[in-house]
């Protein structure tokens, strides 16, 4: 199972989200984690704010990254959220976003962190992977491409032939 299937719960997926500008898919996103793992959405959209006042975490082809610490976190938990309708988000190709994978992290986590990212980025640059979420019927769709990202390879024991 690859990092990022094991912070990203089912309930974590979000298909069609109505949001008119970044900042409303924070929000949202503040919402869904406050719901789902009771931490204030007012803390999640100032974590992720905080951090894209650094920087757009857009990373290129319709996708970004927004990401925060949360003081008294446990473990990294991580969203997908793919909007109705693209939003402006200063990527670097100028392109607005559709997809977001937000993640949340421990106040202290450095090392753990930098992987999950790095997994991400991995994950978005794959374009059928990009492509399939985008076509995604729902949100349990979505979050099995997820899961499944990465072990098409052969697992039995036996060399790949």
């Amino acid at each position: 199972m690859n990092l990022i299937a094991k912070l990203l719960p089912p309930a974590n997926v979000v298909v069609g989200l109505e949001a008119s500008s970044k900042k409303r898919a924070f929000e949202q996103a503040g919402l869904l984690f406050e719901n789902n793992h009771g931490i204030g959405r007012s803390t999640v959209f100032d974590s992720l704010f905080a951090r894209e006042k650094l920087g757009s975490t857009g990373l290129g082809q319709g996708i970004a990254i927004p990401h925060g610490r949360i003081k008294g976190l446990k473990d990294a938990l991580g969203a997908f959220i793919r909007l109705a309708e693209p939003v402006p988000f200063d990527a670097p190709d100028g392109r607005p976003v559709s997809m977001l994978f937000v993640l949340l992290v421990p106040e202290q986590a450095n090392e753990h962190h930098l992987q999950l990212l790095s997994e991400l980025a991995q994950m978005f640059s794959d374009r059928p992977f990009r492509e399939q979420l985008m076509s995604a019927p729902d949100a349990l769709a979505a979050h099995a491409l997820f899961a499944q990202w990465g072990s098409d390879a052969p697992d039995n024991g036996s060399p790949a032939v």
